[in-house]
């Protein structure tokens, strides 16, 4: 079954709406279709591949399909039904290290970059795993009362919200191992010529400075690093690129010599560049191709850059006599765009033209944005209590801000105040920029 089928199931009704609305006005089936409809779209992304493919750890930072099956069914086993179930026995005694990615408050976890040395559970036994865990789900949650439902909703929403971000990372994760394997089973479609048309003419729209408001304000789901809602100073007028970079424009940079002029990076990036040889986005080829999940295929000059780094983007925005926009900025922007684009809904998971709407195109889906903002705390942030709180918090040290979703990313699944973050040198998520400019 391909991706596009998976996520046109009819077993997906609950479709992403449950973050849009209050967990705690969810009642028991709702909760529990959105349930399914979360796990069962996991199972459906990776039908294609076999258990040779589930294996595969391209890197230190990648983790195996299998283990990302494992760890999201950990995650509700621990955080769920450990703690409400005084009658449940765990999987495995050895699945709480193997499976726990870097929650110090439960205990030990297995390196992450040996990762694919587990051999054991295997695929059959890690589906076993998913199908137990979600049978005790589903009859823990209809066995609930009206306030039993409100009082764990907001978990069990955080656990699918976790586990579509590792949906995502399935596929950034499973396409960072396709150049080592010719023979490798690709995943989703090719481009549809239709669908995609000619990219928009670049243009500028702009803002007024000024104060305004960031970070989320209900009644939907949020990560608590999105909170709390806070005001922000916009200091000089502004204007964004009307749509994102394109490969042919980034081939430009290219010719022009943006990677050879030291002046264009910051210390740290041309360290970088000097260090790792980097000359092009990842999964360029000489030849004028690139890598894609569905496979190796021609460049094309109209689809937006991607597959590029903070440093790069930076060089890039220098060069291109712009610079990165803040989170604010970016936020402020996307306040009032309609939440719709290119996502993993469609199947074909690499980015395409957007076409010219007379505002920001795609702001949403497509590729996720490199902002020029650190990855802080805003400020009054307070974690959620307890080992749950280390989702986010602790991360907020050296990395950056990127903003808006991208090809891989579940419908539904981000708004105009999620944040997300990697480091500057991070190459392989569907990664792209959209220049600022002050005013």
């Amino acid at each position: 079954m391909n991706a596009q089928a998976a996520f046109d199931s009819p077993t997906t009704s609950a479709g992403p709406d449950f973050n849009a609305v209050d967990a705690a006005t969810l009642d028991a089936a709702l909760l529990i279709d959105a349930y399914r409809s979360v796990r069962s779209a996991t199972e459906r992304l990776i039908a294609d591949l076999g258990p040779e493919d589930q294996n595969l750890q391209p890197m230190a930072q990648a983790s195996p399909i299998k283990w990302h099956r494992a760890h999201t069914t950990w995650f509700f086993e621990t955080f769920l039904l450990e703690r409400e179930l005084d009658d449940w026995k765990p999987q495995h005694p050895a699945y709480g290290e193997l499976f726990n990615s870097y929650y110090n408050g439960i205990g030990r976890q297995h390196p992450r970059a040996r990762r694919h040395l587990i051999a054991r559970p295997d695929q059959a036994e890690v589906t076993a795993y998913r199908d137990r865990v979600d049978d005790a789900m589903v009859d823990w949650l209809q066995g609930l009362d009206e306030k039993g439902i409100e009082r764990v909703a907001g978990r069990v929403i955080l656990g699918l919200n976790h586990e579509q971000q590792h949906q995502e990372l399935i596929l950034t994760d499973y396409k960072a191992s396709m150049p080592d394997n010719p023979l490798a089973r690709t995943l989703g479609q090719h481009p549809d010529p239709v669908r995609a048309g000619r990219v928009a003419d670049a243009g500028w729209r702009s803002f007024d400075a000024g104060e305004t408001e960031i970070g989320h304000a209900g009644p939907g789901f949020a990560f608590d690093n999105e909170t709390p809602r806070h005001r922000a100073l916009l200091h000089r007028p502004f204007a964004l690129a009307t749509r994102t970079v394109t490969c042919g424009e980034w081939a430009e940079f290219i010719a022009d010599g943006g990677y050879r002029q030291p002046l264009l990076w910051l210390a740290d990036g041309w360290a970088w560049l000097q260090e790792n040889d980097v000359r092009a986005p990842l999964y360029w080829h000489d030849d004028g191709t690139l890598e894609t999940l569905a496979g190796r295929r021609e460049r094309r000059a109209d689809d937006p850059v991607t597959h590029i780094g903070f440093y790069e983007a930076m060089a890039y925005a220098e060069w291109a006599g712009a610079r990165l926009p803040t989170e604010a900025e970016w936020e402020h922007a996307a306040r009032e765009a309609p939440i719709a684009g290119h996502f993993a809904d469609a199947g074909r998971y690499h980015p395409e033209p957007a076409g010219d709407d007379g505002a920001l195109c795609r702001l949403f889906g497509s590729v996720w944005e490199w902002t020029q903002s650190a990855y802080l705390p805003y400020p009054g942030f307070e974690p959620a209590p307890g080992a749950v709180g280390e989702y986010n918090g602790k991360f907020m040290a050296n990395q950056m801000v990127l903003r808006g979703g991208s090809c891989a990313t579940p419908p539904g699944h981000v708004r105009p105040s999620y944040r997300n973050f990697f480091y500057p040198v991070d190459r392989w998520q569907f990664t792209g920029l959209r220049l600022a400019r002050s005013e």
